[in-house]
């Protein structure tokens, strides 16, 4: 694979700086299905149209669609958390929290790797601010961390997960939590 030793020093120190799992993979394969936008619009996570970075706010999944396609490369990663139980929403949230933790964390590596062009995916709502600024009619306060969720650009996450070596579903009583930087790098043998 191109940029081999790149790839490899990305995937060692996502490990470094708590993911379960990380790989790099072309986002030619990523799946890509419109479906996974229309469960945002069904408002299940109760984030829909309360978010800059969810729909319908992030943008028509078309463009979105075509967007992931102007990078070449996804580094894709992965948190498990043990939960006490199926049932401990409360373990789920501080997962989540943890993971958006890592996430901003990964910002400083691409950029400490001078990778400039880069689009940060990550799970469900951006995660950035306690309260997002949609909420009260404010534009975003971070809009050079915000993070949209893989799902309003129409990524198919268990689909994402196989191609990308990595169980969706990682036991009883634990939560899997999914994140992608996509990118272009110049090409090295």
């Amino acid at each position: 694979m191109e940029n081999k030793q790149l790839f490899e020093q990305i995937v060692t120190r996502a490990t470094e700086l708590g993911t379960y799992k990380a790989n790099v993979i072309s986002t030619s394969e990523i799946p890509l299905d419109r479906a996974f936008r229309d469960m945002c619009a069904s408002n299940a996570c109760g984030v829909y149209g309360k978010c800059h970075m969810c729909p319908p706010d992030v943008g028509d999944i078309d463009a979105l669609m075509g967007e992931i396609k102007n990078y070449k490369y996804a580094f894709v990663y992965q948190t498990v958390t043990a939960l006490e139980d199926s049932f401990d929403f409360e373990g789920m949230i501080d997962a989540k929290k943890q993971m958006y933790k890592i996430a901003q964390k990964f910002r400083g590596l691409f950029d400490e790797l001078e990778i400039k062009n880069v689009l940060h995916l990550g799970a469900g709502g951006c995660g950035v601010c306690e309260t997002c600024a949609k909420r009260t009619n404010e534009p975003c306060r971070f809009p050079h961390l915000a993070m949209p969720s893989l799902e309003a650009y129409g990524v198919n996450v268990s689909g994402l997960a196989k191609v990308a070596g990595m169980k969706y579903i990682n036991g009883q009583d634990t939560v899997t939590y999914f994140g992608a930087m996509l990118f272009t790098c110049e090409d090295k043998a």
